[in-house]
């Protein structure tokens, strides 16, 4: 079982130099030689990276994101890259710059979520409103239960359905006259069961 392990390691070693080798053109010995360079360099220091990144973000997979990102930045700029004298202080300056951008764009784009508090809604419920709302409005069913049904019925029409007069007058077969007396008698009654002068 050991062996196995050993020779899975190796295999997976070989495709990684494999495909570092797949970036460079086939005829570029140069180039390959930076391709395991890089190789070399992922290996020894993605685990470094990855723990000094997930410490400051607090999550592994943002982490591994990041170094994946890192490198392939690398690769892209590998003559540069083979060139480097400090390797290890380069990618860590790379991490702080993608971490620092990565927080410039998340606050940017939460201040775009943002509403200033002198255009926010920010009127809690007032309980003694409220009570006083549903008190009145109790107060008014009870009105509206006290007057005659047909006027009651033509109260709503107009109030509530937004029907004209002369609407309501083809609907109960009155004349304007007779809807204007109605509604006279409704407000007034109304007025004096709610106690407005």
């Amino acid at each position: 079982m050991h062996g196995t392990g050993r020779a899975l390691a190796a295999s997976t070693e070989l495709k990684a130099t494999a495909l570092a080798a797949d970036l460079v053109e086939p005829d570029d010995s140069d180039g390959v030689d930076d391709a395991i360079r890089l190789d070399s360099l992922y290996r020894e220091e993605s685990p470094r990276l990855i723990r000094s990144i997930a410490a400051k973000t607090s999550s592994r997979e943002d982490a591994r994101e990041l170094v994946h990102e890192i490198f392939c930045r690398l690769v892209r700029v590998r003559d540069r890259a083979a060139q480097l004298e400090r390797p290890r202080a380069y990618l860590s300056r790379m991490a702080t710059n993608l971490l620092r951008d990565r927080a410039k764009s998340a606050s940017r784009k939460m201040q775009r979520n943002q509403v200033p508090v002198d255009e926010a809604n920010l009127t809690a419920t007032d309980q003694v409103r409220l009570l006083e709302t549903r008190d009145m409005l109790r107060r008014v069913e009870a009105a509206m239960l006290m007057l005659r049904p047909k006027t009651r019925e033509i109260f709503m029409a107009h109030r509530i359905d937004g029907l004209t007069y002369g609407e309501i007058a083809e609907r109960f077969g009155l004349s304007v006259k007779g809807v204007e007396k109605q509604m006279s008698k409704a407000i007034a009654k109304l007025d004096r069961l709610l106690d407005r002068d």
